[in-house]
């Protein structure tokens, strides 16, 4: 099978882990980075990437574009790489609001494009295998969250992660809607608080959100950027190298027949041919270990293969709009302190209310 030729829009840090993975697979020739500022493109060229100034000078033959410029322009360099006939791999979240996802996913569908939003974190094969064990505890009841991760103090350095809408919940929580989702189902209505008791300003560091499924399962979830903790996906899973591991449980789910931690997949149920009741102590069952993967490099190889025209676990463009609307639910109901239904969400509300 000949290289599926693919470039990537936006050279920056995210861009080029894109473009990296891109360089080493097998199954994919890159063909193009676009990036638009000279001196950041002459740094990428000299570090072997075929970086060009705008999505005019990419190759007329690729066939697909992974979009990793700043989300404000997710939606306009999108449509770009869609009016060129390219399936869209566009990172997360696929806008900054739900009317512009909904735009952009209108536009890709009258054009009959593909198109995908970046959560790599299905992309891990721990991912399906949790789905599966799923299963043995039967219907899901509730979940229980918690991401804590203390940033370094010079994170906040940087201008724009100071501005309204670069705390935790709209940064990071959108990863756990969506992984939620894949395991339990949509979220139907959310209720959430927050606090900045850390650092004080306007910008939250801490938030806690009871959370409704469309099943009827329940669940609750903390989030913090602030406070200190062996517990959330990247510490738990060793996915990012700048991030220490703990191997420690961050999500656990609780069915009528057992429970699941997450993302260790351990599984307590009862004794084989027990009813699961209080009456009956639950069994460990240790779940077997994963081989260790860049989902990244899984994710765009999964793009190569729907630009073929085969089946590929990627998240769609409704699922990674859902997880934005999850999303910014809670960050609207933290704004005017009550439930929120995900169709009550503003259409153009961004995560923040005006003059924040």
């Amino acid at each position: 099978m000949a290289p599926v030729p693919i470039c990537v829009i936006g050279g920056g840090q995210i861009g080029e882990r894109h473009a990296q993975v891109a360089m080493r697979s097998d199954v994919i020739d890159l063909t193009a980075v676009v990036e638009p500022f000279a001196k950041r493109r002459a740094q990428l060229c000299d570090l072997g990437y075929p970086a060009v100034p705008t999505i005019d000078d990419v190759p007329e033959h690729t066939r697909g574009a992974v979009i990793a410029t700043p989300t404000a322009d997710h939606p306009n360099s999108a449509k770009g790489a869609i009016d060129r006939g390219w399936a869209v791999l566009v990172e997360k979240p696929p806008a900054g609001t739900l009317a512009e996802s909904l735009d952009l996913m209108d536009y890709a569908n009258a054009r009959q494009i593909q198109l995908f939003v970046g959560h790599h974190r299905r992309c891990h094969p721990f991912m399906a295998a949790a789905r599966e064990r799923l299963d043995q505890i039967g219907p899901v009841l509730a979940i229980q969250g918690i991401w804590s991760l203390r940033k370094h103090d010079s994170y906040y350095d940087v201008p724009w992660r100071k501005l309204p809408g670069a705390g935790p919940l709209l940064t990071n929580m959108t990863h756990e809607f969506e992984l939620l989702s894949y395991f339990i189902g949509p979220v139907a209505a959310v209720c959430a608080q927050t606090a900045a008791h850390a650092r004080g300003g306007p910008l939250e560091d801490t938030a806690a959100i009871i959370i409704e499924f469309e099943n009827g399962a329940l669940g609750t979830f903390l989030l913090s950027d602030a406070g200190a903790s062996p517990w959330s996906f990247e510490t738990g899973s060793g996915e990012n190298p700048m991030i220490g591991e703990t191997g420690q449980d961050y999500v656990r789910i609780v069915g009528d027949n057992g429970a699941l931690s997450f993302p260790s997949l351990d599984l307590w149920l009862p004794p084989k041919g027990q009813a699961a009741d209080w009456r009956v102590a639950l069994q460990h069952n240790a779940a077997p270990r994963f081989e260790r993967v860049d989902p990244l490099e899984h994710q765009i190889n999964r793009f190569a293969t729907a630009i073929l025209g085969e089946t590929a676990d990627l998240c769609s463009a409704i699922q990674g709009h859902n997880a934005l609307a999850a999303t910014l639910a809670a960050a609207f109901s933290a704004d005017v302190g009550r439930r929120i239904e995900l169709h009550e969400v503003p259409m153009n509300y961004k995560g923040y209310s005006e003059g924040q």
